[in-house]
């Protein structure tokens, strides 16, 4: 009786910048995109919240 694939722990994915991926499946690539998107889109919400933070602080100071 063959396991069923839902029920095989999942490989975490990661990806390394300038990594070879001639090895690498379309599925995998794409979910390495995913991944990447949502850290792009982390990345940014952290700028927006310290740009906020320091223009607050500049305004403070600069009264």
């Amino acid at each position: 009786m063959k396991p069923d694939d839902d029920d095989r722990p999942k490989k975490k994915i990661a990806h390394e910048i300038g990594a070879d991926l001639s090895l690498v499946s379309v599925e995998e690539l794409r979910e390495r995109i995913t991944l990447l998107q949502e850290e792009i889109a982390r990345l940014e919400a952290d700028i927006g919240r310290k740009q906020a933070s320091k223009s607050a602080a500049d305004a403070v100071f600069k009264r």
